[in-house]
Parts: C-alpha cells; structure tokens; sequence
C-alpha cells in the first residue's frame, strides 16, 4: 500500500481511561477456557442476546421484532432467537437460508434490502418469504413480475440526527415519492403493508424515532392506509463507551407519536415492527486480541502506538471515521495507565483503529500481552475480511448456553 502521511497535528481527546465495563458471566468463563487460544476471535454468548431480545420486547410489547441478521448471523445466535419466536430481517438468499436451518419460520422473515438484483425476490419467495421492502418504482415493477401478491412496505428516507452513521442517500424515498409508490404497489397487484425507515445507526435520539413515525404516518394518510405496519428499522443503541438512553424511552417516544397520530386522524392504529441488530448482539461478544508491538513515534505522536493482531479488516470496520468506540481492557496488566494509539497489523496506512478517540492502556503493556475489545458482539465477525494482507477472517467461539 502507498505510505500515508503522518497526521501529528489531528485533534486529540485526553486519555481517560472509562470505568471497568462489566462482561456476561457467561463470556468471562468463555475466555479463560480459551485463554490458550491463538487469537484474533470474538467470544460469543447467544444467552445475552436471547437476554436483550427479551428487555427490547418488553419495552415494545405489541411489536414484532425482527432481529437484523447482518449484525452477527452466528448460527448459534440465530437458533436462540429462533427460539423466542423472533423474526429476521434478512438482506440476501444466503442470509435467508441461515435463518431456515436455525428454525427460523420462513413467514417471520422479511427481505429488507431494496436492492435487490433479477430473480433474487423470486428465489426468496421459493423459500417461503412473502415480505419485501422496496423504495423505487423499478424494485416495484420487479416485486410485480417475481412475487405476485407479496406484502411490500416501502421504505422513507428520514432525518437522522443523532446517528453515529446516517444512512441517508443510499435507501429510501422522499415522503411525496413514498405516497406515490405505495399507489404503484397497489396498482402491480401487492399488498402495500405500510412504510419502513432507518434513524441511522447508533441512534441516540429517541425524538429522531418520534419524528420518523409522525412523517410515516403523514405518507399512509395521503396513501389511504388507515391501519399501516410502521417498521422502526434499526439503529437502537448500544452503551460502548458512555450511558445511552434506554429502550423505555424511545418506546414511549416512538407511543408518544402514535398516539399523535392517532388523534389528528392520521391513521386509525399502526401495527409496530423493530429491527434490532446491534442492540441484540454488541453486549454478547468480546473480541480477544494480542499485543504485536509497543513502540514510541517520535515527532510522530506524543503516545504510545499499540499494535494489535487485529484491525480494520479483520473485523473492526466500524472504527473508520472512529464512529464506534469500544471499551478496551487488558486483562493480565493491573498497573498504571497512559494514552496510546490503538493500530492494526496490515501494512494499509488506514488500518489505525483510534488515533483521537481516548484509549489508555497499561504502561507496561507488552508485545504478548491479551487486550480485549468490549462490547463486540455486532459488525464484527460479520464484517471481517477474507484474507487481506494474509490476515483470515475473525474466529468465533461460542459458550455451551
């Protein structure tokens, strides 16, 4: 790869290093059984997803959860949620399959990528789905052709402020295309089931929900649908390195907004769906790694560089632009901490997991020695690369619960 150029003058926050963060009994025994381990691999405990898929539940007890499979779709993970009756929001025919053989009921799967290439809906329908997201009028005229009569929700683009990473552009349409699409949905021969929309991952603004659904409901008004589904997407939050707001909240925001709606005459009711991802899955792994070196930079940067046997490509995407910051401990070191810089082993300029996000580490810290990565249950695993710089993808190990 081509040198990049020292970077010395980035912004820098203090290094502060956070409170321990507590880790699943369950997973704690995991990785002292596997203390011999060669690393890179991500720990797993399927029983704290089966957990928060119960507290999410709870606080939205008249919705459908549809557990986002891209976050982690360990079949271990995937059978325990099978397991509670969850459904699966699934993005591809190899991700539908997963869920078949974990147990998942083809019925409670809905295919939510709207990009979807020729005979893909047709091939999903042969396996038992009968729900698609769509937001163009060409996705829609496929969905005609392949999967006569399937339930469609079509999807809005929505503001997303609060969100680590906006997805706005990619997906979704604008409320005056929604409405009109949903008439074409009627006018192919489908069902229009109602609106979907993504608040942006890592959303930590219950008003961004509240907002969201009003607009949802304003698109079914103008569509005709007096009792539409209204499918909160993703982006529930995960606590990495400081408190969020908890799943009560954004309920009685997202109730809150419903109850608006209702009264204004928008709609007469709305049946709820979630699609939690990293919400279920980020408190359920811990990602083991090891020291490669610990070196000084001079005129470089005032820290120290570790360098781990882990990185951006090997599971650790979501550190780019340094949205995500996970809690990192190094368990065999009980002295003092100082600052560092958190790096990758490829040779890619790119690969440094946090250069201005706070990370302090033991002083004595050493080549050998084990750090952990918290709370990397979700878009680890399922986003490691095959094989760049000779580095294989991210090993899961999974507890017996």
């Amino acid at each position: 790869m081509a040198p990049t150029s020292p970077r010395s003058a980035d912004p820098v926050a203090p290094a502060v290093a956070p409170a321990p963060e507590p880790v699943a009994p369950g997973l704690e025994t995991l990785l002292e059984r596997e203390r011999d381990r060669p690393t890179p691999y991500l720990a797993l405990d399927p029983g704290v997803v089966r957990e928060r898929y119960r507290a999410l539940r709870a606080a939205f007890p008249s919705a459908r959860l549809l557990y986002a499979v891209k976050a982690c779709p360990e079949p271990a993970v995937l059978r325990a949620l099978a397991g509670e009756g969850a459904g699966f929001d699934v993005a591809s025919h190899a991700e539908i399959e997963l869920c078949l053989a974990a147990g998942a009921d083809p019925a409670l799967l809905q295919h939510g990528n709207p990009v979807r290439g020729p005979g893909a809906a047709a091939a999903a329908a042969a396996l038992g789905v009968r729900r698609f997201v769509t937001d163009s009028g060409e996705d829609v005229d496929a969905l005609a052709a392949e999967v006569p009569g399937a339930r469609v929700q079509v999807r809005l683009s929505v503001d997303d402020t609060g969100s680590a990473t906006p997805f706005h552009g990619k997906f979704g349409a604008l409320p005056a295309e929604a409405v009109r699409l949903l008439g074409r949905v009627r006018d192919a021969g489908l069902v229009p089931a109602g609106l979907t929309f993504h608040a942006g991952s890592q959303q930590t603004r219950p008003q961004t929900y509240a907002a969201a659904v009003r607009t949802a409901c304003e698109v079914a008004h103008a569509a005709g649908l007096r009792r539409p589904e209204i499918d909160l997407g993703g982006g529930w939050p995960v606590a990495y390195r400081s408190p969020v707001t908890g799943p009560d909240a954004f309920a009685a925001a997202v109730g809150s907004a419903m109850d608006g709606c209702v009264a204004d005459g928008l709609v007469d009711a709305a049946d709820l769906l979630l699609e939690p991802g990293r919400a279920l899955a980020a408190d359920a792994g811990v990602l083991r790694a090891t020291v490669l070196r610990v070196s000084r930079r001079p005129g470089i940067d005032h820290r120290r560089w570790v360098y781990l046997d882990v990185g951006r490509y090997q599971g650790l995407a979501e550190t780019e632009g340094e949205a995500i910051g996970y809690p990192v401990r190094a368990p065999g070191r009980t002295g003092p901490d100082g600052p560092c810089v958190l790096a990758g082993p490829t040779c890619d300029g790119d690969d440094v997991i946090y250069r201005r996000t706070p990370v302090a580490l033991p002083l004595d810290l050493a080549a050998g020695d084990v750090v952990d990565l918290l709370r990397t249950g979700a878009y680890t695993s399922s986003y490691a690369s095959v094989g760049f710089n000779g580095f294989g993808p991210l090993e899961v190990v999974v507890t017996d619960t």
